[in-house]
Parts: C-alpha cells; structure tokens; sequence
C-alpha cells in the first residue's frame, strides 16, 4: 500500500478537494430542485453536476445554488453516446457538435468551468483511424465556443475502445495546443485495462477533473466485466492512496465527481463518508 500524502494535509489541498456527485444520483422525488440542492449541501457536498440538455428550469437552478451554496462545478454531455463525434453520419456528428457548443454557452450560465465530452467511439461501424480523424476534425469545430464561452472541454475516459493509452490521450489533446481543452480523468474505467496512476502521470496538468468510481478484478474476472463495477467506494481494487499521490505529484487539488448508482438521503450520506475516507488516504 502507498504511504499516505493526504491524511496531513488540509482537506482543501487535497488532491480530491471538493467532491460532487451527478444529478441523477439523487433519488428523492418528492424533493424540489431547492430541496435537493439543500439536502446534498446539508450532507457535505461542494457540487453537484448537470446533464446538457436538461429539462431543470434555469432559473430554479440559479437561485437554488445561490441560496444553498453548492457549486455547479461542470455539466455532462448528454448526446456524445447516441450520436458520437465519430459517427459515419455528417449529420449524426453535427447534432454532437451542436449539443456541446449549447452545453458550452450553459456551463457558462450555471458558472461551471467544463463540460464533459466522450471524444468518439470505435465500433463495427467506425475503424480507430477514422475515429482518430473525425474526432479532431469535430473539436476543431467545437473549441471557438469553448473560447467564446470561456468554459474547458473535458475529454473524458470511457469504454469507447478510443484512446487507449495515457500516452495516445495525452498526444491526442496536445495536438491542438489549446488551453481550453483537457482530460476528465475517471478512475474506476481505467482499472480494466491499466493503471490509474500510470494515466495520471501521463497526462498530467491537462487532468482538468476526476470523476470516482471503484472496481473490482475479481469480480471481473469471474463474472463478466461490467460486474466489476459492482463494488462499493473503497471495498474494490483501486489503490485509492496511490492515486492521491500522483495526483499531488502532478499538483492536481480540485473537484472529484462521485459517478456510482444513487439512491436516498441515507445512500448519499454513505456514499460522502466514503469518498471522505478516500480524500484521506
């Protein structure tokens, strides 16, 4: 096990600051938006993130973080799976573009600094060379609203079998030298297939967020790889003080985003004590 770096430290310079979790975690119904924004504040939430598009009335949201406090710290695209960057279609990758450039103009509104964006999908239909070229012809489209917008774009790492290695993602963001484009960097998708703390140190400054999740290979190994994210926060395989630690190396301490099956108050506040010990270690 890793020595420690963040039980000494002040929980805001730790690696995992602020933690957030997404909207869809919470499963109070009978809850308003308000309500919502004020239960995850009383648990010890800094943030919450945001489907784009939602169907959430804007102003709700605006006076529900006004008067709780909780951040909206970034948005999540919702279109990149259904009609991906990498798409064979032209019309299917524009409805892509599209969506981001108004999630982009959104984020801004809410006062959120990313928006999440799977880059693009490998398939029967879609060969790896040309999803490597779609992909950079499409965000080329999209980076003068990011400009515009003054919010980031997060590419993030998921089972799209695109962008395989730290290296090739970090090569990948490189090519278009533009300070508003980085990495959202998901823990528990990796441990498939790698090392987390390998891709944190290859990608280094250009890990924008950390989305936290858990993983267990022996569950993988003996039931099937989606079975391996059937685990709880800590119980897994994740060498969860290894990765503060690289994450401190590369000077990393901002927002962690909780991306696991939600649930009540009760799961909620679970779930907060967990990734508290995580940010611990």
């Amino acid at each position: 096990m890793t020595e420690s770096v963040s039980n000494s430290l002040p929980a805001s310079a730790r690696p995992l600051a602020k933690i957030s979790l997404k909207w869809g975690m919470v499963e109070e119904p009978a809850l308003s938006i308000l309500e919502k924004f004020q239960l995850l504040r009383d648990l010890g939430y800094d943030g919450v993130e945001l489907d784009s598009p939602n169907d959430l009335p804007l102003d709700e949201v605006l006076s529900a973080r006004d008067k709780t406090g909780l951040a909206i710290p970034g948005l999540v695209n919702a279109v990149h799976w259904k009609r991906p960057l990498t798409d064979p279609d032209p019309l299917a990758r524009q409805a892509c573009v599209d969506s981001m450039v108004r999630a982009l103009h959104d984020a801004k509104l809410y006062g959120a600094t990313t928006v999440l964006l799977v880059p693009g999908v490998v398939n029967a239909g879609t060969s790896y060379k040309a999803a490597y070229a779609r992909a950079g012809e499409e965000i080329a489209k999209i980076l003068p609203a990011a400009e515009e917008s003054g919010v980031s774009i997060a590419l993030e790492n998921v089972w799209n079998d695109f962008l395989l290695s730290p290296l090739e993602a970090a090569g990948f963001i490189d090519r278009f030298s533009h300070p508003q484009l980085g990495w959202y960097f998901d823990v528990g998708n990796v441990l498939r297939y790698g090392r987390p703390t390998d891709w944190i140190e290859a990608l280094g400054k250009r890990i924008l967020k950390i989305d936290i999740k858990e993983y267990s290979l022996g569950k993988m190994n003996s039931e099937g790889p989606w079975k391996g994210f059937d685990v709880e926060l800590g119980d897994g395989d994740c060498d969860w003080a290894a990765v503060n630690k690289a994450l401190a190396d590369i000077g990393y301490s901002g927002w962690a985003s909780i991306e696991v099956p939600g649930g009540d108050r009760k799961r909620l506040a679970d779930l907060k004590k967990r990734v508290d010990r995580i940010a611990a270690l």
